[in-house]
């Protein structure tokens, strides 16, 4: 249908319909290289459509001039991009043109950027100029990537927000030595503490900073764009990092229906930029802050920023994991809950150590004497070497099945994050993994030993304390009500 199609569009029959056919059939690439072929090259007929007096007709014709890409064309192009005075097309032109490389002509493209920034808009132009603004910004941003604003800000005392686990938030903060803090569900408000004195807390998730506005009503983008713009947002970033604006951010709303996100986010970013006169510039891929915009039950939306300038070295150390790899800040909670049991110069077991995250942070926690991780899976067992070999840390590693395992000394300690169900481990075969664990455990601790489990199923766990009466259940702590993931802590004692 190709050679149909283009036959009707030289004969000027239905031009419109036949170019949007073109279009449609050329995005399968075999259907493609047949239309360049048939072209031979010559794209006479296509170039002298972008003066057809139907805007539609031009707009399909850059398109599909576009999905070509051919070099030839983009002098044409960039001319009828110029000279185009139907708003709507305009950023079509600059669709087709971003194809290809348009390095010679991106000044041209900054300017016109800049004078659209500064031109009032009527309502009318705003949706399109709006879109052409975005596309001059994609192509810019494309070809010149803009420097990072160092981040310098360690010793600036800011308030911040500590997203932490929602079942063990005052555990958290009991490990926090700086400021003040207000504890809140799933979350910790931290006041007049240095940002680099909390940056190494190991056990959050992510680190926000609040941004103070006037209310923000969901059902009103464009004056969130305002508002965020007016805010003290440009200030905290003026202190944090070297270098001027323009910021470099992207949306992330909380809350909004998933269906209406686009749209809505498109309608923030273009207020807060020209608002903020181009200080705060929306990016796709370039991005230095997350605005994150979390929904509140009066239909009002909290602003807080997530800075990308911040490096965050916590866990440099796990560059290596596998799909079932326990996160290392799930990691780190366990072992801060599980600090009184632990004491320094233990011998250390982790039967299940996947890439070793648990025995790292253990060791992080409270120096060992020896550690000992096994698995059956080699892949995560040369993952594990590596990550251990960036943290600085001493394991000795075995591919081997516990149940299998023997070892000439006991263990004061073992501490692993035991298999969940999935599509080749039954429920059942888990069910018994817990008790086989506990009655081989008793072959590896000495008395008084004890076992610090990461368990999916902490009923399974707590009937296998009850059925060998050498152990008893210390302490158990809820880390996920949902899926009812806790912390079992159970000590060994030869009878």
């Amino acid at each position: 249908m190709i050679r149909e199609y283009y036959e009707a569009v030289c004969a000027g029959k239905e031009t419109r319909a036949n170019l949007i056919a073109l279009r449609s059939a050329v995005k399968d690439e075999k259907e493609k290289r047949a239309f360049a072929y048939l072209l031979g090259g010559d794209f006479t007929v296509l170039c002298r459509l972008l003066e057809h007096e139907d805007p539609k007709v031009r707009k399909n014709a850059a398109l599909l001039l576009g999905e070509m890409e051919s070099e030839d064309v983009l002098p044409i192009l960039f001319d009828a991009y110029k000279k185009e005075q139907t708003l709507f097309v305009r950023p079509d032109y600059l669709k087709a043109i971003g194809e290809m490389d348009c390095e010679p002509y991106l000044d041209e493209m900054e300017e016109q950027l800049e004078r659209l920034r500064t031109k009032e808009l009527l309502p009318e132009e705003k949706k399109h100029i709006s879109a052409e603004m975005r596309m001059l910004q994609g192509i810019l941003l494309k070809h010149r990537k803009p420097q990072p604003h160092p981040f310098t800000g360690y010793d600036q005392e800011e308030s911040m927000l500590l997203l932490v686990n929602r079942e063990q938030t005052r555990a958290v903060a009991e490990g926090i030595k700086e400021g003040t803090h207000t504890l809140l569900k799933g979350g910790i408000r931290i006041k007049d503490a240095r940002i680099g004195k909390i940056l190494p807390v190991r056990t959050y998730s992510e680190l926000l900073f609040p941004i103070r506005t006037k209310s923000l009503p969901v059902n009103a983008p464009e004056e969130i764009g305002k508002q965020l713009a007016a805010s003290e947002m440009t200030d905290l970033m003026a202190r944090l990092h070297d270098g001027k604006a323009p910021y470099y951010f992207r949306i992330e709303p909380k809350g909004l229906e998933e269906a209406k996100k686009g749209v809505w986010i498109r309608k923030v970013s273009d207020a807060l930029e020209q608002e903020s006169q181009a200080s705060w510039i929306n990016s796709v891929s370039n991005y230095e802050a997350e605005i994150r915009l979390l929904m509140k039950k009066d239909g009002t939306m909290a602003a807080f920023l997530r800075l990308y300038t911040i490096e965050d070295r916590r866990f440099a150390y796990r560059k290596e994991s596998i799909g079932s790899s326990m996160k290392p800040v799930n990691a780190a909670l366990c072992v801060q809950l599980a600090r009184p049991w632990m004491k320094e110069d233990a011998q250390i077991l982790d039967p299940f150590c996947g890439v070793g995250t648990l025995l790292i942070e253990r060791n992080r926690a409270l120096a060992a004497k020896t550690m000992y991780g096994l698995d059956i899976f080699g892949d995560a067992i040369e993952k594990a070497k590596s990550n251990t070999a960036r943290a600085n840390c001493r394991v000795n590693y075995i591919q081997r099945d516990f149940f299998t395992f023997e070892h000439d000394y006991l263990f004061d300690e073992i501490i692993t994050d035991l298999p969940q169900v999935s599509g080749t481990r039954p429920k059942e075969e888990i069910h018994h993994l817990y008790l086989d664990f506990f009655e081989k455990a008793q072959q590896h601790l000495n008395d008084g030993g004890i076992v610090i489990l990461y368990a999916a199923y902490p009923q399974y766990a707590a009937e296998a304390v009850r059925r060998y009466d050498n152990f008893r259940m210390e302490k158990t702590f809820l880390l996920n009500e949902k899926t009812k993931m806790t912390l079992c802590i159970a000590r060994y004692n030869k009878k």
